[in-house]
């Protein structure tokens, strides 16, 4: 496949990385994240709800000659399988149709693709266990399963209780080399339906010892797996000083590890970074620094969408008024601009130009061969 190159020039240099095109699972998926921790750059993940979205992150991958995860949350697969479903399965069904979508595409723009679920709590594990049994499924008839990983967010319930949870669940997606993201401590604000807007700032920031309390527990089970830490995250966009990020903490909890476990490596431990809309490049370049791999963008890119629909709108509102008529002329038909189309590619465009500076900002242009 022919790769569009990136013209930044922001974008750290690095040994490309050779994982093939397509869903990337198991093994080439345990190289590509170990690659992007050694070399200092992070993957941008992006929540999808339907396939004009999941195409424009892809489009972004390609152009950028980077890797690109698609997640899903359990909204987001309600709306993908349709809002008038309401069957109780109809967010694992959403999320399995997604997934076969990515799947049967991805090939095309030729970029590896992270198919990844996001944030589950408690409330929502039927969701989870609605994608392992697919996950399982797909496993038994092709040798690899549907997802790449999945996250537990069990940061609102006792760690103690959040790790156990996790562990049990980490020694089902480890037979089939299914990564687990798991987050302790809380990300502030709300999204999709979580709200945790009033929390206790305390709990905005995670410390060392639960952090390495996590990688102790999932460790003796496997070696795929990510930690999201609180460092003051918040989900959605805020005025400057409202949010206080402090990414710096994430070298702390590194070098916690690295003297418990007595090793040499610097960063032992894979971290993700959520609520990444409306972040510092700064803080950004800091959290990377400190082996943040995947950072979540999800406000941004959806403010960036209807921004490419409005913009489309307003150029072409005397178009968009009746099916005949327009400034032409009284008789003349309107349907190439009302085309739903029309719209969506405009989303589209303007999605994947967020979704490349996004990629920029983490240092991920340019990482493949």
């Amino acid at each position: 496949f022919f790769l569009a190159r990136s013209s930044s020039q922001s974008a750290t240099m690095v040994t490309p990385c050779d994982v093939p095109p397509g869903v990337v699972t198991g093994d080439n998926l345990l190289k590509l994240l170990t690659h992007a921790k050694d070399n200092g750059y992070a993957i941008p993940a992006f929540n999808c709800t339907t396939s004009s979205v999941c195409n424009a992150v892809m489009e972004a991958g390609r152009k950028n000659n980077s890797p690109v995860m698609i997640q899903v949350s359990n909204g987001g697969g309600a709306f993908f399988a349709g809002k008038s479903v309401k069957d109780p399965n109809n967010c694992a069904a959403g999320a399995v149709a997604m997934a076969l979508h990515v799947r049967a595409m991805a090939p095309y723009y030729g970029i590896p693709v992270v198919l990844h679920s996001d944030h589950c709590a408690k409330k929502l594990l039927p969701w989870f266990d609605g994608m392992v049994e697919a996950d399982e499924a797909y496993f038994k008839q092709y040798g690899e399963p549907l997802y790449s990983s999945h996250m537990l967010d069990l940061s609102e319930e006792p760690d103690e209780e959040n790790i156990a949870i996790c562990v049990k669940y980490f020694e089902r997606l480890v037979k089939m080399k299914i990564w687990l993201e798991m987050e302790i401590g809380i990300t502030g604000g709300e999204e999709d339906g979580v709200n945790n807007e009033d929390v206790d700032p305390e709990k905005l920031y995670t410390t060392p010892e639960q952090v390495y309390a996590v990688y102790d527990a999932l460790s003796k089970i496997g070696d795929m797996f990510s930690i999201a830490a609180a460092f003051g995250n918040v989900h959605g966009v805020y005025k400057p000083g409202n949010v206080t990020l402090q990414p710096e903490r994430l070298g702390k909890h590194q070098a916690y590890a690295k003297e418990k476990l007595g090793t040499d490596e610097e960063k032992p431990i894979f971290l993700v970074m959520h609520g990444g809309s409306g972040s510092t490049d700064e803080e950004i370049a800091t959290a990377v620094k400190n082996g943040v791999i995947k950072m979540n963008i999800d406000t941004d890119t959806q403010w960036a969408y209807w921004d490419g629909v409005r913009a489309f709108e307003a150029e072409k509102h005397d178009y968009l008024q009746g099916q005949i008529g327009n400034p032409e002329a009284d008789d003349k038909p309107n349907k190439k601009y009302y085309d739903p189309r029309m719209a969506l590619r405009a989303g589209e465009e303007k999605m994947a130009e967020r979704l490349c500076k996004a990629a920029d900002d983490l240092n991920c242009v340019n990482v493949l061969n």
